[in-house]
């Protein structure tokens, strides 16, 4: 756990988790693990969604985290999982809206088919996660909703203009469902990443070039791990972010959001 907080409410807290296998939500379901939550993920690649799961067996924690294949754009097995995780440890109490996809593409060369699928796993599971969660945090008197965004659309980066136009919507829905689930003692923040290095971020798309310049836009000149952003998450997961609502936390090593 490093020098990092520890939070007696994670203990025992069900925590259901898209796109855990590996980069920041795989990180995320082994830190949630460590504090003693019960932790369930979805994700499309069974082999490291597997182990990941066992690699949290063998370190003891008191729960191992129960892995569910599946792919996010299918809303019907979306569902059905997060009903398997509530089976498995009781109602859903933190939802982590993690999983996405930012392969790079061209203005020019979009067609309706490709933007549809970009806004299905960048965006709609997201809205569609929360409907499913919501009635298991009423059960619980309350809930955690944590929505992964992207700083992206903020720096007005060009590469991938579908996948950002997705992400900047998740701004919208977080406060939107912050009014609306609020009478539930459900909280809906979002926590947003600049250039987190993942081995994805590495072999896809790292460059010294590329690194340079966002160090050099960057006020803290330091790469920004997943286990430094998902401290953030964290905080929002247990008691002591009661307070916290409708918000969206930047956590960029001051790149330049909003």
């Amino acid at each position: 756990m490093s020098n990092y907080a520890t939070y007696p409410s994670l203990k025992n807290r069900v925590v259901y988790l898209t796109g855990g296998a590996d980069g920041i939500g795989g990180n995320l379901v082994r830190l949630l693990a460590a504090q003693g939550a019960k932790v369930a993920f979805i994700d499309i690649n069974a082999d490291l969604g597997k182990q990941n799961a066992n690699w949290c067996k063998d370190q003891g924690y008191a729960h191992t985290p129960l892995f569910l294949e599946g792919d996010i754009r299918d809303i019907a097995r979306l569902e059905e999982s997060i009903d398997q995780a509530a089976d498995h440890f009781g109602p859903i109490q933190v939802l982590v809206n993690n999983a996405a996809n930012d392969d790079r593409h061209k203005f020019g060369e979009i067609t309706p088919e490709y933007w549809d699928e970009r806004f299905a796993v960048n965006l709609r599971h997201q809205y569609f996660a929360i409907q499913k969660a919501v009635p298991y945090m009423r059960q619980c008197d309350g809930g955690s909703v944590i929505n992964i965004g992207s700083s992206s659309w903020m720096m007005k980066e060009d590469f991938f203009p579908a996948y950002a136009t997705a992400k900047s919507a998740i701004q919208g829905l977080t406060r939107t469902l912050a009014r609306t689930l609020g009478t539930d003692n459900i909280r809906v923040n979002s926590v947003v990443p600049g250039w987190v290095v993942t081995d994805r971020q590495l072999d896809k798309w790292w460059s010294e070039d590329g690194e340079k310049e966002t160090l050099n836009n960057q006020c803290l000149k330091q790469r920004v791990y997943p286990e430094q952003f998902n401290q953030m998450v964290l905080f929002l997961a247990a008691d002591d972010g009661c307070a916290c609502t409708a918000q969206s936390y930047i956590v960029d090593a001051g790149r330049g959001g909003l």
